[in-house]
């Protein structure tokens, strides 16, 4: 992978090169000079007879839970990474083709794409071989902790060190950054789909209500919350549930209270604590210290829950703050990087090695 090469350079003047943050749950897709083109949901609805793609994104996840035998609603990454190969690389390529036919770019896009940090060399590989066979002229990867901190604006390259936590769909990344490098990171498998999982056990333990993902999202969405009675939500927020009565096998509803909620998704908002806290006493004390002084910044999807951030600053004694834009952080980084390439290399993912390309 060689970021020098002149003609690449060349290349870089007329393409429209592309920043991916590949989630679990959504992705967004930036063009360098023109912004965030695309954000949709990451699944593909598949014909499960010919194995050929139906819809991509908004269109797809529609028919999640609605769809006929012969049609398969996929959401090919779980947990941050892929599960599904194939039909990750043709939702790879129908969100670069849908920009090539926007700006009508003739020679192949540059990709950087965001990648958890605690991700496998084989799921790196899948990544970038991906990227490459949907289209991609050259596929470089970055840590998506590192993509968050520089869209979020955190003086990475500074000798002081800066927290950031992003909270996805699939994943939480807990990130220490100093000089350009991650100092101590902590990536676990439990976010903002964990968290809807939860709610739809709580539901059939304790109301014998059967629920689906997007019912479960939605109650997330209206009253979940992390903290009792902050951010202007409080055990009295009601929200209607609707679904399938395991007692009678009847449509049933029910209201739910945000205390409820809060029950509900404890365990998988302990657990995103914790691994904040672990990451902090890891952490060098002086990079402590200056992260006293800074604070911690919250990024992604998952760091929209009221409660959260005033909850962290209760467990860790810092201050914690949300990112100005917390659902493009990922992808923001991804796009200085493609401003600054040559600059910004280091904090570049090698696939062969899984290490930022610095250390080489």
């Amino acid at each position: 992978m060689t970021l020098g090469n002149p003609f690449n350079s060349v290349m870089g003047l007329f393409s429209r090169d592309i920043g991916i943050d590949l989630g679990t749950a959504n992705t967004l897709v930036l063009v360098r000079g023109k912004g965030i083109v695309i954000n949709e949901p990451s699944v593909v609805a598949i014909d499960a007879k010919t194995k050929r793609p139906l819809a991509v994104g908004a269109d797809a996840k529609r028919m999640v839970g609605r769809t006929p035998a012969n049609i398969v609603a996929v959401r090919p990454l779980k947990d941050g990474v892929i599960s599904d190969f194939d039909v990750t690389e043709l939702m790879l390529h129908y969100f670069i083709r849908k920009v090539h036919e926007r700006f009508t770019i003739v020679p192949k896009p540059r990709v950087v794409i965001g990648i958890p940090s605690g991700v496998t060399e084989v799921e790196r590989r899948a990544v970038h071989d991906a990227a490459i066979e949907a289209g991609a002229r050259e596929a470089h990867l970055i840590e998506e902790p590192m993509a968050a901190a520089i869209g979020a604006g955190l003086p990475i390259t500074e000798p002081a060190g800066c927290m950031i936590v992003d909270i996805g769909g699939g994943t939480t990344e807990v990130a220490v950054i100093s000089l350009g490098g991650i100092v101590v990171a902590r990536s676990i498998r439990i976010a903002g789909d964990e968290m809807d999982t939860n709610i739809a056990q709580y539901t059939r333990q304790k109301h014998n209500l059967l629920i689906g993902e997007r019912m479960a999202e939605e109650v997330k969405i209206a009253a979940g919350n992390a903290y009792y009675g902050l951010n202007g939500r409080t055990p009295d927020q009601r929200v209607v549930v609707r679904g399938r009565d395991l007692v009678t096998g009847l449509p049933a509803e029910l209201e739910m209270g945000g205390d409820e909620i809060r029950e509900a998704i404890a365990v998988s908002v302990n657990a995103i604590v914790d691994a904040v806290t672990d990451t902090i006493e890891e952490t060098p004390p002086e990079l402590v210290a200056d992260m006293m002084a800074r604070g911690i910044t919250l990024a992604g999807g998952g760091s929209l829950l009221p409660g959260l951030a005033d909850l962290l600053t209760r467990k860790t004694k810092m201050q914690v703050h949300l990112a100005e834009d917390p659902l493009g952080c990922v992808v923001r980084g991804t796009g200085k990087v493609l401003n600054e390439l040559e600059v910004l290399r280091k904090v570049l993912v090698d696939q062969h090695s899984g290490r930022p390309l610095y250390r080489r």
